[in-house]
């Protein structure tokens, strides 16, 4: 059996589910540490996740297109998004390389919380910010930052998309 026909058995959608799976998991997670476990992204964490929040809805396109067997276009979306965490690895490599002090980080990164008071108690809520740096890890679990966990996620997304895609062009060549 050939390559291309071991993975031309529905390999794009079962790629595409685990890749659609895992974003949603990813982004839950991040999402549950910043309103359940207190920690506030910065401008780099909340970049970060753009990949995610478009990634997500063409995962689903992807899925629904391969399964009604428009594989040409569902290989696209799936290359597509691929690129999307391939942006997203470099970037979270320079948010982490910036926390561990490899290289400056943004100067415009502070995040943090707005002001949404009255001039009245304006000092006292510029007292209160806490500013949320790009170059601090908030937490790091074994030995890996928020920015860190990251890139590992978006590689192996990157990774799934990837293949995902060579499948549904697999498929759709076999089709012709």
């Amino acid at each position: 059996m050939a390559f291309t026909e071991r993975i031309s058995e529905g390999s794009d959608y079962k790629l595409g589910a685990l890749a659609l799976f895992f974003a949603i998991f990813t982004i839950l997670t991040a999402l549950g540490f910043q309103y359940i476990g207190g920690y506030v992204p910065c401008m780099l964490c909340l970049i970060e996740r753009y990949a995610y929040y478009a990634g997500i809805p063409l995962l689903f396109v992807a899925l629904i297109l391969t399964a009604g067997g428009y594989h040409r276009v569902a290989a696209a979306l799936f290359f597509l998004v691929a690129l999307a965490f391939l942006a997203n690895t470099g970037l979270g490599i320079y948010h982490a390389g910036a926390e561990w002090k490899f290289w400056p980080g943004p100067t415009t990164c502070g995040g943090g919380e707005s002001l949404t008071s009255s001039a009245g108690n304006l000092l006292n809520d510029i007292k209160n910010i806490k500013v949320i740096k790009c170059d601090e890890a908030a937490l790091r679990f074994l030995g890996i930052s928020f920015a860190g966990w990251n890139v590992v996620a978006s590689a192996f997304l990157m990774a799934l998309s990837f293949a995902a895609a060579s499948s549904a062009t697999a498929r759709s060549r076999a089709a012709v």
